[in-house]
């Protein structure tokens, strides 16, 4: 039976380090971390993401500016907003929750913030020097999944790695990051016909779909590890993996639960993206 990887105990194991850093900055410098959240809406999930993100922030020593706006604000206003908070010494890194309204262009208004406090590392600048193998802001939830990883001693290098997904969230990220870091990397998706002896050949599963239990517990390579991201909400209320998780772990060497696994460490890499933001700009400000 695989070991349960508790994203909870990682994440509380480098936000103490992130802590110690801020307190550390604000003795020496005075400096606080700002990160300046923009929500849109009023989507449950997204006010329910925020708020926990506020917390976390607040245990850290982040102070957290937040700009709630309603569902009929114009894409102007909104991008009046981000420059606003592009220009502010204070903020250290912007956060745009997505998803957006209908009417708002998510492209444009993430380009718009500067790739120098996009903390969430979706800007353009930062996709293109995580493809380059430069060293931009990366997006946190893949940043969470290679952390994991190296929690558990689970070294890339040399292993077959399965990516399915292919969002510019999640799957392409992770599967740029795990190529740097030498594995021989595969990436699937719902059209992917093969999907089960893919997923078979995998010394590393990163499940990344949104689809409850599409990946079967017989389907994975004994001593595999498997990471879930899926995140889905069954008839029940029950929430899901998108892998088949008691089958799974009769397989796989380790294996993320869902909730409790990924989760944790996405905001975890938003408060170090936050620390790191702010210490460049003390840098930039010689």
């Amino acid at each position: 039976m695989g070991m349960i990887i508790d994203g909870k105990a990682v994440a509380r194991e480098i936000q103490a380090q992130v802590k110690e850093e801020i307190d550390g900055l604000k003795r020496r410098w005075g400096l606080v971390p700002g990160l300046g959240v923009v929500l849109v809406g009023d989507d449950p999930g997204s006010h329910l993401y925020v708020k926990n993100k506020e917390k976390a922030c607040k245990e850290v020593g982040i102070r957290s500016d937040e700009h709630i706006l309603p569902a009929s604000v114009s894409e102007k206003e909104l991008l009046s907003l981000i420059h606003n908070l592009n220009r502010k010494k204070e903020i250290h890194g912007i956060l745009v929750q997505l998803p957006l309204p209908a009417h708002i262009r998510a492209e444009r208004v993430l380009e718009a913030v500067s790739p120098q406090k996009d903390i969430d590392g979706f800007h353009p600048v930062n996709q293109g020097l995580l493809l380059l193998g430069g060293e931009g802001f990366k997006p946190c939830t893949p940043m969470g999944i290679m952390k994991l990883l190296d929690f558990v001693g689970c070294d890339p290098k040399g292993k077959n790695a399965t990516v399915v997904g292919r969002s510019n969230i999640v799957g392409k990220p992770v599967a740029l990051m795990l190529l740097a870091r030498h594995a021989t990397v595969t990436v699937c998706h719902s059209r992917t016909a093969q999907l089960r002896d893919e997923v078979g050949r995998a010394d590393i599963l990163v499940a990344a779909i949104g689809k409850a239990g599409l990946i079967r517990g017989d389907w994975i390579k004994p001593g595999a590890v498997v990471i879930d991201v899926g995140v889905n909400r069954l008839p029940s209320g029950k929430l899901s993996g998108d892998v088949e998780f008691e089958g799974a772990k009769e397989r796989a060497s380790r294996i993320t639960p869902v909730p409790g696994g990924v989760g944790p460490m996405t905001i975890c890499m938003l408060l170090f993206n936050t620390l790191r933001a702010a210490k460049e700009s003390l840098q930039r400000e010689g």
